[in-house]
């Protein structure tokens, strides 16, 4: 038995962040009707690699049943209501305060059905100045400062390659469902729950932002380095590049005087600890570099194997298609099955079932004959 088996989500959803929430909620077994309007969720129309279907929804949207509303209909809102009367969570993310000219805001649910869950995603907070603007994912990487510490000193702040507000904010949804269900089982009350994408961008920023608060420094955009660790970083052997990990003072020691055969390095006293070699990052870099430049990279590698250094290279995204330590799994979509990337949890040594994802308004007809309207929209 999945573990939210015989749990009703309804979400009136688009794009990425609630979507996200409900996959998971999906994939654990809760049965999600989507409510979508009459031409869909928006995130169908992204793009059309995935055999003609949008990369995003066929992502996002495994386990769902698809009905179109318009909310501006009494008999469709009438349905909705009927929906969340046996609901066990109703989870948004229209523009701030759209839910409530509905008559569907957190406040008026909780009273109607008090065992009800209910989860607002925003871009920001409310209460705060910014509540009822626009929010979307690459505004709030730039808003929250996780650009201006993003891409290197030459090319200027940068987006992260995924929608990375989205998905995070997403997962934080799915658990604060999760807390609240475990929740109500011990009081028998839902709750009202709210996020905002700002919120969980600068959650994420929390130590840039005590680096830049109480210790006075702006931290650099280092490409790939690590602000708060050295060495950490890429380097060039005579035929490939290697990434490097250091964590710890043993650990430092050991690619010193092992890994690259320096003791010289290894006792230097301005590199005796990771602040100290933060401090001198160009210096310590340029040493490591130039032990490593004429060594082959088979040769660094075993070496690291050899003393249980961490490493990697940089892969392409044609690289992770192959990528040894990938999984992939068949998706059922309309246009036939897609491959992706798997879920990472494991469970008893099983990996989520991939369940269909739906046609625009595949269930419109069983989901009205079920909860009380008959005729198509």
């Amino acid at each position: 038995m999945n573990a939210l088996e015989g749990i009703l989500v309804v979400a009136l959803e688009q794009a990425v962040a609630v979507p996200t929430a409900t996959c998971k909620l999906a994939d654990a077994g809760a049965r999600v009707i989507k409510l979508e309007r009459a031409e869909g969720d928006f995130a169908r129309g992204y793009d059309d690699y995935a055999k003609g279907q949008s990369s995003y929804f066929v992502w996002l949207n495994r386990g769902k049943e698809s009905c179109r509303v318009d909310l501006k209909l009494e008999d469709d809102r009438a349905m909705v209501e009927a929906m969340l009367a046996q609901a066990d969570v109703f989870i948004q993310n229209l523009a701030p305060g759209a839910t409530g000219r509905l008559g569907l805001g957190a406040a008026d649910l909780r009273a109607r059905y008090p065992r009800l869950i209910t989860c607002d995603v925003s871009g920001y907070a409310p209460g705060t100045p910014h509540h009822t603007r626009k929010a979307y994912d690459l505004l709030i990487q730039a808003e929250s400062g996780l650009a201006a510490i993003t891409g290197t000193q030459a090319s200027g702040p940068s987006r992260i390659g995924v929608s990375i507000a989205d998905i995070a904010t997403g997962q934080a949804a799915y658990a604060a469902i999760l807390e609240a269900l475990l929740r109500r089982a011990k009081t028998g009350r839902g709750s009202a729950i709210q996020l905002s994408l700002f919120d969980t961008l600068g959650d994420l920023m929390n130590v840039p932002y005590l680096t830049r608060r109480y210790g006075g420094i702006e931290p650099p955009r280092l490409g790939l380095a690590h602000p708060s660790i050295a060495p950490y970083g890429v380097f060039s052997t005579a035929d490939g590049d290697v990434l490097i990990s250091i964590q710890s003072e043993r650990e430092w020691q050991i690619l010193a005087r092992e890994v690259l055969g320096s003791a010289a390095l290894a006792e230097d006293p301005r590199f005796a600890t990771n602040v100290l070699r933060v401090r001198q990052r160009e210096t310590v870099d340029r040493e490591v570099q130039a032990l490593l430049a004429t060594r082959s990279f088979a040769e660094v590698t075993a070496a690291l194997d050899r003393y249980a250094i961490a490493y990697g290279t940089v892969s392409s995204v044609g690289d992770l298609i192959t990528h040894p330590a990938a999984t992939a799994l068949a998706t059922p979509t309309p246009s036939g099955p897609v491959e992706v990337l798997a879920p990472p949890a494991i469970v008893d040594g099983q990996r989520v079932t991939m369940r269909p994802v739906p046609a625009l308004g595949q269930h419109d007809e069983a989901l009205r004959a079920e909860f009380g309207r008959s005729s198509a929209p």
